[in-house]
């Protein structure tokens, strides 16, 4: 619903800020790493993610479009709200929180006030793959190889071959070889299916 809010910072404090965005303030929940990235200027923009609950509405600010997106992927595991989530960014940088998710540490992610055992395994469980996805694969190689990986694959859609397996096979290729040419994501992936 509200995505960014930009304007004039009033208050700043560890866990929250003010932001004067044409005359009304918006109260905003952050972590830490926000806090200790907002700029001295007193025009900041920082993006958004409202929580609506019954008793609340509360939003949450970010220094990051990454920061947010690694909320979003924390608060949608059962049994991690909203102010552990901001907790965890708090405590950890999201690389370090993509990477101990990505390689199962259920230790580092247990370190976190107010995350035992069960809710540490459940975050890796729930999430390893979404961030495996993101996390490994550069984000340059991505969004360069995107076009190519869309003609390449209704190509061998059109050849007759399942989408799904298609799409499997031409995302390894692409780990393995993030420059091909749509022929060269279709010879190879003709040879593997």
């Amino acid at each position: 619903m509200i995505t960014q809010i930009k304007g004039r910072l009033v208050e700043k404090n560890p866990t929250e800020v003010v932001i004067d965005c044409n005359g009304v303030g918006y109260l905003l929940h952050i972590s830490l790493n926000t806090f200790s990235k907002l700029p001295d200027q007193e025009a900041i923009l920082l993006y958004t993610h409202l929580s609506i609950r019954e008793d609340a509405h509360t939003l949450y600010g970010f220094i990051s479009k990454i920061e947010r997106e690694v909320f979003k992927l924390l608060v949608s595991v059962s049994g991690v709200g909203p102010s552990i989530a901001r907790t965890m960014l708090s405590s950890m940088t999201t690389d370090e929180i993509q990477n101990a998710i990505g390689s199962g540490n259920v230790a580092l992610i247990q370190s976190v006030k107010g995350i035992g055992a069960k809710t540490a395994q459940r975050v890796i469980v729930d999430l390893k793959d979404k961030i495996l996805k993101t996390h490994t694969v550069d984000e340059v190689s991505i969004s360069a190889s995107n076009t190519n990986k869309d003609e390449a694959l209704s190509a061998l859609e059109v050849l007759g071959f399942n989408k799904k397996q298609s799409e499997k096979v031409v995302s390894k290729i692409l780990i393995e070889h993030p420059e091909a040419t749509v022929e060269k994501l279709i010879k190879l992936a003709l040879k593997n299916l």
